[in-house]
């Protein structure tokens, strides 16, 4: 049965927007980013797609996407953040930095990497970047998962990385059990999410996100968005975007919307309990594997607390919608293969703007005919089987 459930609480941002919290995205690390992203061996920017018909259908001026099932052969955008933090980490031990960070200058010297093994937690996408980036860079890895990840998404790491299993743990428990193997072994932990001493990493990770907003100002320099709807797990893609887009200080802040699994709110009830980690505990049940995280990255709900006016939670039925939309789109708009973490904003957006159960919603975002939406179809079918079973139900 369908059944849509929206949740949603406005953020008063005006009272907390402490700007130092996003002195880590100014335009000048960006084009560092970029440079290094451009000089990865078939590296191509990912497609901006706008669904002009849709926003005609929805009474608004413009919707756009980034499709970032055609992110290298990866199928998901977590590539960015992962190979350039792994670059940063394999940077330092060669003193290279600024332009000279590229692909070139370290893989002339693989051979002195052989016996570095990055090890990290994951639902799915974000192990694949680490395992990919490092076989590229001639480094080892090694990659736990969840209990009940999709055994396509963990065949999809074995393509690459030295060592992948699922765990008997739920997805924070994992990240805990990689930190200890970290610990033991020697290895280096490349983790998306932050804790209290555990920073530079993930900072890296954020700042390889801004490839994102780079490409999407390439493409687009006549529409600047009003709104970006953003799904989130530990919430470090969210904030990485949004901080980024508060430091084109000449231009109008776009309103955020902040978007979770209702099985897996972590940032929404952090928000709710006056912006203090929250963690969300047990198994975490929604199909949006990638948004199935149930302790936020203490820096993203920094940032998105300070920088995001809204925090929705949702039914997996959202995501299933925006898959179909996607995948059938109106006459004339491009179609998307978009999987269940990568379709959710645009089933919330389709909701808020065409049902009248939700006209509460679309009056608080302040959608209008003038409205440009941003949003990020984050991955592909990653698991074939599922897009199908969703997409051709």
């Amino acid at each position: 049965m369908y059944n849509p459930r929206i949740s949603y609480q406005i953020n008063d941002v005006k009272n907390k927007c402490d700007t130092s919290l996003f002195n880590f995205a100014t335009p000048d690390i960006a084009k560092k980013v970029i440079h290094f992203h451009k000089s990865l061996p078939d590296y191509k920017p990912t497609p901006l797609i706008k669904l002009t018909a849709l926003a005609t259908e929805l009474n608004v001026n413009e919707i756009m996407i980034k499709d970032e099932s055609q992110r290298f052969d990866l199928k998901a955008f977590k590539i960015l953040g992962a190979s350039y933090a792994i670059a940063n980490v394999l940077g330092r031990k060669l003193k290279l930095e600024g332009d000279d960070l590229i692909y070139e200058n370290l893989i002339t010297k693989r051979d002195r990497f052989q016996n570095i093994t990055f090890v990290t937690a994951t639902d799915g996408n974000h192990g694949r970047a680490v395992a990919w980036a490092a076989n590229k860079f001639g480094c080892k890895s090694v990659v736990y998962m969840p209990h009940g990840s999709s055994p396509a998404r963990l065949e999809a790491i074995r393509q690459f990385s030295t060592e992948a299993s699922i765990t008997p743990y739920n997805y924070d428990d994992t990240v805990v059990y990689a930190k200890t193997m970290a610990e033991e072994n020697g290895w280096i932990l490349l983790q998306d999410t932050s804790w209290h001493g555990y920073e530079e990493v993930p900072e890296h990770i954020m700042q390889g996100y801004f490839t994102l907003i780079t490409e999407y100002l390439e493409q687009e320099q006549t529409l600047w968005p009003t709104h970006v709807f953003l799904q989130a797990g530990v919430g470090s893609f969210a904030a990485a975007i949004v901080a980024h887009f508060y430091c084109f200080t000449q231009k109008p802040v776009p309103i955020f919307v902040i978007i979770e699994p209702d099985g897996a709110p972590c940032l929404y009830e952090s928000i709710k309990s006056g912006g203090q980690p929250y963690r969300v505990s047990g198994d975490l049940p929604t199909i949006m594997a990638g948004l199935a995280c149930g302790e936020p990255s203490h820096m993203g709900l920094k940032i998105l607390n300070a920088g995001a006016q809204m925090f929705v939670k949702c039914s997996d039925d959202l995501a299933r919608l925006g898959m179909r939309i996607l995948g059938n789109p109106l006459s004339g708009d491009r179609p998307v293969t978009s999987g269940e973490s990568g379709a959710v904003p645009l089933g919330v957006l389709y909701q808020a703007l065409s049902s009248e159960n939700y006209s509460d919603l679309k009056d608080a975002l302040c959608l209008t005919r003038d409205s440009n939406i941003l949003l990020f179809s984050t991955e592909g079918d990653t698991d074939p089987k599922a897009y199908r079973e969703i997409v051709w139900y």
